[in-house]
């Protein structure tokens, strides 16, 4: 099997942004790799590795739009385990999740992937409409919000259990599908490839990169694609009207009573 793991760089999370007009300015920001595209890369890990065994079920690319120059990212992917990497030579600022879609899209059928893998959201923009668009363009199956997953090498097919409002909602997909990942995917025993053993328990979370990995990541393939050579011209028919901060949080109260905080939740704060 053929995976394919989109990865994304985002502005680090727990640094203070700045505006700039109808953007953000990351002219000084620190970048990081997007948690949830962590968390797709170690699930195409799981399935692709036989514990136990010696031989490997799956090759793992990691494909990520962004300036050739900047791909730090795409080296920790590499180093984490990915068997090698895409880079669609772009800048993100510049195009919009339909002109990602297509070019993710293009690399896919290019590759003739029979899975690809992308995290549910962004957390730079908490956007999700990327793996569906994907699946759209592709014509395939998709299942959003995976929580688990099984793959059926004989049936060729994935089982993916996804979390619903009331209880857990089971889908079978054939291969090829398009599938994204919720933060429970890396539980211990959320991803089942049918060769490792069943009652193997993985370590809780996305992997860290080992020294070796380290080392290895810099001999793996790197492909760099331009927007053109894939068919796709970049653009952007989306773009934000407005940016603002959210208004300061009012300093808390201290109240003296349960009868004082009754009295201002009825008062005050209106919900009683």
């Amino acid at each position: 099997m053929k995976i394919l793991v989109t990865v994304k760089r985002i502005p680090d999370p727990d640094e203070s942004l700045k505006l700039a007009g109808n953007a953000i300015d990351t002219s000084s920001s620190k970048w990081v790799s997007n948690a949830f595209d962590e968390y797709a890369v170690e699930t195409a890990l799981r399935l692709a590795e036989h514990i136990g065994g010696k031989d490997r079920l799956a090759e793992v690319i990691v494909c990520a739009v962004c300036p050739q120059g900047k791909r730090q990212h795409v080296t920790q992917f590499l180093a984490m385990g990915a068997d090698r990497a895409i880079i669609v030579d772009a800048e993100e600022t510049a195009i919009d999740a339909q002109t990602v879609a297509k070019l993710v899209a293009e690399v896919a059928r290019r590759e003739a992937c029979d899975l690809v893998l992308l995290g549910k959201l962004s957390q730079d923009t908490e956007s999700n409409e990327i793996a569906q668009r994907v699946a759209g363009l592709l014509d395939l199956p998709q299942a959003a919000f995976a929580a688990t997953l099984r793959w059926d090498r004989a049936g060729k097919a994935l089982s993916v259990g996804r979390e619903v409002d009331d209880g857990v909602e089971t889908k079978t997909l054939p291969l090829p599908a398009v599938v994204s990942v919720d933060l429970r995917i890396v539980l211990p025993g959320s991803v089942k490839n049918g060769a490792t053993p069943e009652e193997h328990k993985y370590s809780e979370g996305a992997r860290l990169a080992s020294l070796r990995g380290i080392t290895m990541a810099k001999r793996k393939k790197v492909d760099v694609l331009t927007p053109d050579a894939l068919g796709v011209s970049p653009s952007a028919k989306v773009a934000y009207a407005g940016l603002a901060a959210p208004p300061k949080r009012a300093a808390g109260q201290i109240i003296d009573s349960p009868e004082a905080l009754v009295q201002k939740l009825i008062t005050e704060a209106k919900v009683l």
